[in-house]
């Protein structure tokens, strides 16, 4: 099961126009992973950016969705803008924002609509494994960022274990989920995303594990219920077997 053949299995990514509330409101739909996740990923980008950067910050993210990084960031003081191929998800993220200063536009990951040099920061959170050239996405990312700006990332790796913990594990763990949601070839080893980072002039400073908290009641009552409830969380862990984040740094 190689990236190659990729083309014969097409990623669903359409179903994104449907979530319209339940981007935010859904317990018995995957999306609902994806708001623990963010609860989970949002703080440590906020962190990581004080950290390395220690001032306010022109964001951009990229695949930015209904808007659970973005928004967050924008409460941060950031200036943030997001960019996304679904209309629906936007109206949504625009709808959540109570800044109302996030700037939303629909854009192509492939052709972002901005000038060389354009943003301190740049996030590409649960994207690289929905688009079949990932290497692209991340070269727009680098024309984008400042020297010693900061690329987040977050995907899945290519093994047996994730194919059952992210595929077959969701389409167990929820009634109906959207068809081809997630597309097993497209999944990035980490030395793939180094590589594709490092020809583009990014330095990979860190990859972390994020897996479900299994020492959590929430998860176990998940698998009972097939609904993920509000104390859902996940943990950064040492493994990078299955979900990994990670940021770079633009060196060149």
């Amino acid at each position: 099961m190689e990236r190659r053949k990729v083309k014969t299995i097409p990623i669903n990514n359409a179903f994104y126009d449907d979530l319209n509330e339940k981007w935010h409101t859904s317990k018995d739909h995957p999306v609902a992973l994806l708001r623990a996740e963010n609860e989970l990923r949002n703080p440590w980008i906020n962190r990581i950016i004080n950290e390395k950067i220690a001032t306010l910050c022109k964001i951009l993210d990229v695949g930015c969705g209904g808007g659970f990084l973005t928004n967050y960031l924008a409460l941060k003081a950031h200036e943030v803008h997001g960019v996304d191929l679904s209309e629906k998800s936007l109206e949504i993220a625009r709808k959540k924002d109570t800044t109302q200063s996030v700037c939303y536009l629909r854009a192509s990951a492939y052709d972002l609509p901005y000038k060389d040099g354009s943003f301190d920061v740049i996030c590409a959170m649960d994207l690289l494994e929905h688009v079949e050239k990932p290497a692209i996405v991340i070269k727009e990312a680098a024309r984008l960022l400042k020297k010693n700006g900061l690329f987040f990332f977050h995907t899945f790796n290519r093994n047996i274990m994730s194919y059952f913990m992210v595929i077959k594990g969701v389409e167990w763990c929820f009634f109906n989920p959207p068809d081809r949601m997630h597309v097993y070839p497209l999944f990035l080893k980490p030395q793939e995303l180094s590589e594709m980072c490092e020809n583009v002039g990014l330095r990979v400073e860190q990859f972390l594990g994020v897996r479900p908290d299994f020492k959590h009641s929430a998860f176990w009552k998940m698998l009972l219920t097939r609904k993920v409830e509000p104390d859902f969380q996940f943990t950064f862990t040492p493994s990078l077997a299955t979900g990994y984040s990670g940021y770079a740094i633009k060196v060149l």
